[in-house]
């Protein structure tokens, strides 16, 4: 039996930012095949910072919790401090999460890097 944190559940019973967003400056996509997990992920930018951040996701309970918790993150940071945001960085948002479940973690984060490298400059 699988055991999620307090705030994993959280992040998968009450997402944070869930849906697409109109006219984003950057999107990025990820899919974790062997999980069958989706990502997209929606960014605005306005004066190279994050102003907004948001996701839409198919999968698990893990897969929806790291994608909303991606986009706590990313709000409010530069370009650079998001393309900095770690696995560690998710896995303490989260409070932990199941070994056989941190596929999610590395999966949010490849839309992230899509995302921030489709803007640009890249950087």
């Amino acid at each position: 039996m699988e055991f999620y944190s307090r705030r994993v559940l959280d992040h998968f019973l009450h997402p944070r930012n869930p849906g697409p967003m109109d006219a984003p400056d950057a999107i990025g996509r990820s899919c974790d095949e062997p999980h069958k997990a989706t990502y997209v992920l929606h960014l605005r930018i306005q004066d190279g910072r994050i102003e907004d951040a948001r996701f839409q996701a198919q999968g698990c309970v893990a897969t929806i919790a790291a994608s909303s918790a991606l986009t706590v993150l990313c709000r409010g940071r530069t370009l650079a401090e998001a393309r900095q945001v770690s696995q560690e960085d998710l896995l303490e948002e989260l409070g932990g999460l199941p070994e056989d479940k941190r596929f999610s973690l590395h999966a949010s984060l490849r839309a992230l890097v899509e995302a921030l490298d489709s803007l640009d400059g890249g950087s």
